[in-house]
């Protein structure tokens, strides 16, 4: 397993270590998974998303190439700008979603940890008919995501740059703690928060960490993990790559229509999914309000109406914030408006739910 720069850290944490993406990855701290919810909705805390890879995109033809590689419009991109995209297969099967970064004179896409070198390939098949020059800088990067209403206060604390500006998509550059610093007004969270991404040594982290925890110390700043970062993205219905989206799903059933711009010129799969836009999605990706208290709805789970089988949960959890449980997963068109009544199985038995409005936090 790969180990991110802020290992030790975790492990003087008594964090639970667990192999997330290759990588040896804090699932939660002592005090659990909820109580870490909890300081990210009410206040502030601290992920470390090393895993996470950037890629660099050079050339002439880098805009050209990101138009064709990925369903959003890069074109819409000032500097300063970052965008949620997605890129798909020739069969319109999704290959990551990711966020690109407009740097200026390049671009930086920032891909899912697990699909590093998937995308690597992918990105450099489709960029054999353009003028570029794709750099993988995953390993090069640190990446803290500082997350909840407090965030902003806590970093303002180590930086002489004005984080009151930045809006909700866009970044800036400047010096954190004293290390030259890209400072993302992004996260993962549906909260106030910022991603942190800095090169450096292990001392470099360490200085990081412990200046943002100093910074944080009077909200009550704690370090949170997986855990709580799946149970915060679940209840704003955020995608998780391998569970909601995968190669088996198009971005249209998958609801990221608003990111699939059918009509800023051809890109991968772009006529496949003009079809599908025309002919309608056959299944959705739907919210779904568990009726029967205490029953968590896991991935892989099958979901029926009466006998027949119709669908699959692809994410599910308790929720820490509404204190039920919630799932999303796909059924068949006919079922996708809010009321629809289903059945989830598990153990050999079925469980209510009901098709709701996503996502489940506002």
């Amino acid at each position: 397993m790969q180990l991110t720069r802020f290992n030790s850290i975790h492990k003087k944490l008594n964090a639970k270590m667990v192999e997330f993406a290759g990588y040896e990855m804090p699932i939660q701290y002592p005090q659990g998974i909820i109580h870490e919810h909890n300081v990210i909705r009410k206040s502030v805390g601290v992920f470390d998303v090393s895993h996470m890879g950037e890629f660099e995109v050079r050339g002439s033809d880098a805009l050209n190439f990101l138009q064709y590689l990925t369903v959003n419009d890069v074109s819409k991109l000032n500097k300063g700008d970052v965008q949620y995209s997605c890129m798909c297969f020739e069969d319109a099967g999704i290959v990551d979603d990711f966020l690109v970064y407009n740097m200026g004179d390049y671009y930086m896409m920032v891909v899912n940890g697990a699909n590093i070198e998937k995308d690597w390939n992918w990105v450099n098949k489709v960029a054999t008919k353009f003028k570029v020059d794709l750099t993988n800088e995953s390993d090069g990067f640190n990446l803290l995501a500082v997350q909840g209403p407090n965030s902003l206060k806590t970093i303002q604390k180590i930086t002489e740059t004005d984080l009151s500006p930045i809006e909700f998509y866009h970044f800036t550059t400047g010096k954190v703690a004293g290390i030259d610093t890209i400072i993302s007004r992004t996260g993962y969270t549906g909260e106030l928060g910022f991603e942190l991404y800095f090169r450096g040594t292990e001392a470099d982290c360490e200085t990081m960490w412990n200046a943002i925890f100093d910074a944080g110390a009077e909200f009550g700043i704690e370090p949170t993990g997986l855990g709580c970062r799946d149970t915060l993205r679940l209840e704003k219905c955020y995608m998780l790559y391998g569970n909601d989206i995968d190669q088996t799903t198009n971005p249209l059933e998958a609801g990221l229509g608003w990111i699939t711009k059918l009509n800023k010129g051809e890109f991968v799969a772009s006529g496949i999914l003009q079809k599908v836009k025309a002919d309608k999605p056959s299944r959705n990706l739907v919210g779904l309000d568990i009726k029967a208290e205490k029953f968590i709805a896991r991935h892989g789970y099958k979901i029926f109406s009466g006998d027949n089988e119709i669908g699959i949960v692809t994410s599910g959890n308790m929720s820490p914030t509404l204190n039920k449980p919630i799932a999303m997963g796909y059924v068949p068109a006919e079922f996708k408006p809010i009321g629809s009544k289903v059945e989830i199985e598990a153990r050999g038995k079925k469980f209510p739910a009901e098709v709701v409005k996503m996502p489940f936090l506002v």
